[in-house]
C-alpha cells in the first residue's frame, strides 16, 4: 500500500520533506528548500531502499556546526514513522 509522509524539518535549510512509501520501501522523496544538488543525491540514493536501513544509515549526520542535517532529519522522520507504525 502506498503512503505519503509529510515532515516539517527542524534546524535545516530544507523546510519540508514529502516521502512516498510502499511496503516500507522509499518510492520517492521531495525536499522543499535546502541544497539542491545534495538533496538530489540523497533522493537518488534512498529510492528503492527499506526505511529501516535509511533511518539507520543517516541517523546522526550533522551539517557544519548544526546538530542535525537534511539526512538526519530524514532519518528522524522515518524513525518516528517506524515507531508509530509498530505501536499500533
Amino acid at each position: 500500500m502506498k503512503e505519503t509522509i509529510q515532515y516539517q524539518t527542524q534546524g535545516t535549510c530544507c523546510k519540508i520533506m514529502n516521502i512516498e512509501l510502499e511496503d516500507d520501501v522509499i518510492v520517492d522523496v521531495e525536499f522543499i528548500g535546502g541544497c539542491n544538488g545534495n538533496l538530489k543525491g540523497i533522493r537518488s540514493l534512498v529510492i528503492g531502499m527499506n526505511i529501516n536501513d535509511v533511518a539507520e544509515k543517516l541517523k546522526g549526520i550533522t551539517c557544519g556546526s548544526k546538530p542535525t542535517s537534511c539526512p538526519d532529519q530524514l532519518a528522524t522522520c522515518l524513525a518516528a514513522y517506524i515507531k508509530q507504525k509498530t505501536s499500533v
